[in-house]
């Protein structure tokens, strides 16, 4: 691909540092977001989305998880265990991606992400108070956002954050701290091999990065100025949104 001119430069750079803001207040990469903007926005196929997106990630992904880390400082134990997790079901999940029918388990997910931004959305009061698990069981977190993530190349913070606040009570941001943790370094690993497929499309996934970084910062010192309430409604506003977009997205792909 040729390097594109100034004007389409500076259109990447502004979409990037959308993303990146998006992805600093909430804890996710930004590229749930980016995904199909590539694919219908920019003709590309999904594969190639996928591994172009993650060039953007994953420096997004690094520097929200390094902020968020010094606000909401978690145990190491804790965060390795979420990482390792995740990394190695990511890995293990991915060898399986190419053999499932990806269009019903997108299905599924969407659904599961609609009835997620459901609960996270409903008023304290009105959730039934249930006793927080023992958070020595945080690791298998990480094993569910990973078969996600490994699946679906999306969601897992996604995942991680609702369960990491719901069922082990913890804050908001300190859920979004940990589940950066599980995404960080499966989305290295993850770029490394779409790398390795050729299908990534560096020029672009650059320009996209380099705005990202820019505003990722701010997207995390937003999120630790917002009441935790107020954060937990607006992360389940954006899940409701991934949900209504996988289930729509076939259909859209189909008409153009």
């Amino acid at each position: 691909m040729s390097f594109p001119g100034l004007e389409h430069v500076v259109g990447l750079l502004a979409l990037g540092a959308g993303l990146g803001f998006t992805g600093g207040m909430f804890g996710i990469g930004g590229g749930i977001v980016a995904i199909p903007i590539l694919t219908l926005g920019f003709g590309m196929d999904q594969a190639t989305a996928q591994g172009t997106a993650l060039v953007m990630m994953v420096p997004n992904l690094l520097v929200a998880w390094w902020r968020f880390a010094r606000h909401n400082p978690v145990p190491w134990s804790e965060a390795i265990g979420v990482a390792v997790a995740g990394t190695v079901t990511t890995w293990a999940t991915a060898h399986l991606a190419d053999r499932l029918d990806q269009a019903s388990l997108r299905s599924l997910f969407a659904v599961f992400l609609l009835f997620v931004a459901y609960r996270m959305m409903k008023k304290d009061g009105e959730v039934a108070r249930e006793a927080p698990l023992n958070r020595r069981l945080v690791p298998l977190v990480g094993t569910v956002g990973g078969a996600s993530m490994g699946l679906l190349g999306i969601g897992g913070g996604l995942v991680a954050i609702p369960f990491l606040s719901r069922l082990f009570g913890l804050d908001q941001r300190v859920a979004q701290a940990l589940s950066l943790a599980l995404v960080a370094p499966s989305s290295v690993i993850a770029l490394g091999t779409y790398a390795g497929h050729g299908r990534v499309d560096w020029t672009l996934g650059l320009c996209l990065a380099v705005g990202g970084v820019a505003t990722v910062a701010a997207g995390v010192e937003l999120a630790h100025r917002l009441p935790e309430r107020q954060l937990r409604a607006w992360f389940g506003v954006v899940v409701g949104l991934t949900g209504l977009w996988l289930l729509a997205g076939r259909w859209v792909l189909a008409q153009l």
